[in-house]
């Protein structure tokens, strides 16, 4: 197949006629690297995927290759290289071939250079891997997931394009090894103890980039002779997966939500705004991450034309917010915290302020792991040192 035509389209696509990038997308085959992949079948809640071949389709391969889109080729504990053909699988994604636009500007934002050393974080299908070793050179260019069989394939894949990084199989949010001048992530990093082997294997000197986890903020900064990163929010934003520790993402608050979807809770109210699909509200969930940090969300359209949203917390709290369409919404909430209530404050002063102080805030990052924000009169936290 000719590939070529297609990857110079694509590198025109998301990088500047001027930008160091261009080349490289231009230059790596990415239907190499993502031979089979899951798609939604379109169907039921989004949980429901059908597998999808590149040698059985090669022209839908190449256009869904070098299309500037991502690939998922892992739902729950099923990589779409270990499925059956005709095979479904169900639950929500664990691996991507992350869309070629967001790998350049995270790589933007690393600042990468001739010499320095980099750690992709979060292998992937290998795509940010490929792209930096072509652009700096495979022997100072590092891979790092915990997912052996990424790795193995990454591996492979790119060995088969003559491009020869390090692979190493571990889990970053319990032990990093070496020591690195530029650290790009592409998972969803969790501020507090989590971050800290991250931040050790950082050299002092060197620029991390990295979105933290349940938020969608990208956070660059450079690791200052005290271990302190010092940096800020950049003014774009990305939604990455999260990190893991084992071979598949646990069951988030199972029960609770159960309860959240189905009780009457402590207190009835009507809200004041329509009804959002918060995970997709990047800078709502941001701000809610930062406000109430854990809450994790669930949206869902009904074929009534109802819109319901249930926000869970560990502590035991949560809301569900239920309304056809954009009409006011039936708001019911349980426990310690009133985390519907805690969403509208932060809407209301989007809608007073027109904007959050999120974006282009100061970030300074604690050897501990957390996270400082600061922006005019405003400043908030992350994470935990215990």
């Amino acid at each position: 197949m000719d590939w070529h035509g297609p990857a110079g389209r694509l590198a025109d696509k998301v990088a500047d006629p001027d930008s160091r990038w261009l080349a490289m997308v231009a230059s790596v085959p990415r239907h190499q690297l993502v031979p089979r992949w899951w798609e939604r079948d379109g169907e039921g809640d989004g949980s429901n995927w059908v597998l999808r071949e590149g040698s059985s389709d090669p022209e839908g391969w190449m256009r869904a290759a070098y299309s500037d889109r991502s690939l998922v080729t892992k739902v729950g504990a099923l990589h779409a290289d270990h499925a059956q053909i005709g095979d479904r699988a169900h639950g929500r994604p664990t691996s991507s071939a992350t869309m070629p636009s967001l790998v350049v500007r995270m790589l933007r934002h690393g600042r990468l250079g001739d010499g320095l050393s980099v750690l992709d974080l979060g292998t992937g299908s290998g795509g940010l891997t490929a792209y930096a070793a072509r652009r700096i050179g495979d022997q100072h260019v590092t891979s790092l997931d915990v997912d052996s069989h990424l790795t193995g394939a990454a591996r492979e894949r790119l060995a088969g394009l003559g491009i020869h990084p390090h692979f190493v199989t571990a889990d970053a949010t319990d032990h990093v090894p070496g020591s690195y001048d530029r650290i790009v992530s592409t998972v969803g990093l969790p501020a507090g103890t989590g971050l800290r082997p991250v931040l050790a294997a950082l050299a002092p000197g060197g620029r991390i980039a990295t979105t933290l986890r349940r938020t969608c903020l990208i956070v660059t900064g450079w690791k200052h002779a005290n271990g302190e990163v010092v940096g800020r929010v950049e003014g774009d934003m990305a939604g990455f997966m999260v990190t893991r520790s084992g071979d598949d993402y646990p069951p988030e608050h199972v029960e609770l939500f159960a309860d959240a979807w189905s009780t009457e809770g402590e207190q009835v109210s009507t809200g004041r705004y329509p009804v959002v699909d918060v995970a997709n509200a990047w800078e709502l969930r941001s701000m809610l991450e930062l406000t109430v940090p854990g809450v994790e969300v669930v949206y869902e359209e009904l074929d009534d034309q109802t819109r319901v949203a249930c926000l869970v917390h560990p502590d035991g709290s949560w809301a569900r917010a239920s309304a056809e369409w954009t009409d006011p919404p039936e708001v019911h909430q349980s426990g310690p915290q009133k985390l519907w209530t805690a969403l509208e404050r932060i809407r209301n002063r989007l809608n007073v302020e027109g904007s959050l102080p999120l974006l282009g805030a100061q970030v300074r990052v604690s050897k501990d792991g957390v996270c400082h924000f600061s922006r005019g009169g405003w400043s908030a936290s992350l994470g935990s040192a215990g």
